[in-house]
């Protein structure tokens, strides 16, 4: 659950003008800043990055085609987590809004309590969704780094992955951060350019593996 002391900064968008109000409303009876509201389509890849909203509420009516591409819009730039405020009984629409990645749902925005579970939901779904997605790329840069060694020195995955292991506590880092030293500096080799002082990890495998070398 969000810190309840915490007063987040939410931009609110699309929507009748009476019904922008109406959620505002809501919105600010719970603590929070209300930072803009019914921005159009074509600002609001602009407002999202001089306002640094924490969550977007996106107001979706009936045939709101606008509000789905808002939705789509803040969701591709990953600017904050979108709530989607439903205004509308077509299925179909909902379904689309979900399928764009919106964190949460809102059918009474009126309803305080219902406003800020779905703001809660949000946060925390977006929160594990970029820490998934940081702990998969860290995973690809150490398979890149993995396959270099392999593929150079025609050692198998283990020992290559010992290698980058040992060589982070030698150096006190992080496994992650010497792949990623491993990978730059095969890029260095590849452009004929001087070795960085962390390709001696590839060469030390060469080392271990012909010591008349």
């Amino acid at each position: 659950m969000t810190d309840a002391t915490r007063k987040l900064r939410v931009l609110i968008l699309d929507g009748r003008e009476e019904r922008l109000r109406e959620v505002t409303t809501t919105v600010t009876s719970l603590g929070h800043g209300v930072i803009g509201t019914g921005t159009d389509l074509s600002s609001v890849h602009e407002v999202t990055i001089a306002e640094l909203p924490d969550v977007a509420l996106v107001i979706v009516g009936e045939n709101s085609r606008q509000g789905l591409e808002m939705i789509r819009t803040i969701v591709h730039e990953a600017a904050c987590p979108v709530i989607a405020i439903l205004d509308l009984q077509d299925r179909g629409f909902i379904d689309e809004a979900a399928r764009l990645g919106i964190f949460a749902a809102v059918v009474r925005a009126e309803d305080r309590e219902e406003m800020q579970s779905s703001i809660d939901i949000a946060l925390e779904r977006f929160a594990e969704y970029h820490a998934l997605e940081g702990a998969f790329g860290r995973r690809a840069v150490t398979e890149r780094a993995k396959g270099i060694l392999m593929e150079r020195h025609a050692i198998d995955e283990q020992r290559a992955f010992e290698l980058l292991r040992d060589h982070a506590r030698r150096t006190n880092r992080k496994i992650v951060d010497v792949a990623e030293s491993v990978i730059a500096s095969h890029r260095l080799l590849s452009s004929g350019k001087e070795p960085t002082d962390d390709e001696a990890l590839a060469q030390r495998t060469s080392t271990e593996k012909d010591p008349s070398r």
